[in-house]
């Protein structure tokens, strides 16, 4: 393998993340005003960010550790492991406002109550149950992802709610988007001119993640894999070579400022063969006709049929896909999902993935996966590959 290029060559966009943050609680509570609740408890680590700007590392490595944030027309409180506060309140969630639970200890020279976080509460409906007392008993309140057990006040699902109003981008979120977007697809380009005969998939996976760091993200999933391994969907990259004549299929996301990318690129090592060629026209042409079709008010479910169509019309016939892409934000996947039955209409500033795979066993597997976001004429592309199937020297 020829060595890769990691400097990225995009310019991060210039994002205060304080005053995104204070943008999305805005946000989330002018949607609360006009909700039939008076406080929301949010559940899901998205939407705890969404609300408070705070993403615990140890989230996404521990079931167990999970927290809420509790938010009113005019107060907020962060409700985590006591790890967590320190952390919190350095980007900037206030002490008063952080109530912890479990065991951890820090040690404080300048007097932060912090010091004292230990053993206060023993788990997170407890510690929930501070918070909710302190708001007092007269709010109508709503939580994400309701269970029985974590809050001991009346409080209706607003599952639903919290998606609808995370799904609505504000700007500085689309530049997010946009940018992890491009460096995902930047970073496919960098294995593929590094690329050649002999170089194996956790080469090409070792690109991509180098790519990513070097442009500020965290590298999340690393699918790359060559020849028949193309058709196993979300395989780890092994030691296999790539030969002369294969596909090569990338489906790669890494996460920047808490903003997911969802980059899919297919490529081919020498000539394509007839097969290759046909068959990726056809997925083309899917995608291409649900970035030509979607535009606000267009139901989810026609995107889907319109993608499904044209794939089939190009040649690959049976084509069988439980969707055609999925909103993309502070989480990979997000409502409303490109699918039969998904009668949600797109809106202006919702950010979709749209994909068409295709994958045979025993043959191989393609994919072209696009990032955009709604406007108000149509869709606008964060990806700027080319369209034509990718050739990487024999």
């Amino acid at each position: 393998m020829k060595e890769a290029l990691i400097d990225s060559p995009l310019a991060p966009p210039d994002i205060d993340e304080r005053r995104l943050a204070a943008d999305r609680l805005a946000r989330l509570r002018a949607a609360l005003a006009a909700a039939p609740f008076d406080a929301v408890v949010l559940t899901s680590a998205e939407s705890v960010f969404y609300a408070t700007g705070y993403r615990a590392v140890a989230t996404p490595l521990f079931r167990a550790h999970r927290m809420a944030a509790v938010v009113t027309g005019d107060d907020l409180w962060l409700v985590c492991p006591a790890a967590d506060t320190a952390p919190a309140a350095d980007l900037g969630v206030p002490e008063d406002r952080l109530i912890p639970y479990g065991r951890f200890y820090f040690e404080s020279a300048a007097g932060s109550t912090l010091a004292l976080a230990a053993d206060r509460h023993q788990g997170l409906a407890a510690a929930l149950g501070t918070a909710v007392g302190a708001m007092g008993p007269r709010l109508k309140y709503a939580v994400e992802a309701p269970e029985e057990g974590l809050l001991d006040v009346p409080a209706t699902d607003a599952t639903a709610w919290i998606a609808e109003v995370r799904g609505v981008k504000l700007p500085g979120e689309v530049e997010l988007l946009r940018y992890a977007a491009r460096l995902a697809e930047s970073a496919v380009e960098a294995a593929l001119a590094a690329a050649g005969p002999g170089v194996t998939e956790r080469d090409l996976a070792a690109a991509v993640a180098a790519t990513m760091v070097a442009g500020g993200a965290e590298p999340r999933f690393l699918v790359a894999t060559t020849g028949p391994r193309t058709a196993l969907a979300d395989a780890q990259p092994t030691g296999r070579q790539w030969q002369p004549g294969e596909l090569a299929r990338f489906d790669v996301g890494c996460v920047y400022q808490g903003y997911w990318s969802d980059i899919g690129r297919t490529a081919v090592l020498g000539e394509p063969g007839e097969r290759q060629t046909r068959r990726y026209a056809a997925i083309l042409a899917g995608l291409d006709e649900q970035l030509a079709l979607a535009r606000p008010g267009v139901p989810a479910e026609e995107v889907f049929e319109v993608a499904m169509g044209a794939v089939r019309r190009g040649g690959v016939d049976p084509y069988r896909r439980q969707h055609c892409g999925h909103g993309i934000g502070t989480a990979v996947y997000e409502p409303p999902i490109i699918a039969p039955g998904a009668a949600t209409p797109l809106v202006t500033g919702m950010t979709f993935c749209f994909e068409t795979p295709y994958y045979e066993l025993g043959w191989g597997g393609m994919m072209v996966e696009d990032a955009l976001v709604v406007t108000p004429g149509g869709v606008e592309r964060f990806t700027r590959s080319p369209r034509a199937l990718p050739v990487v020297a024999a």
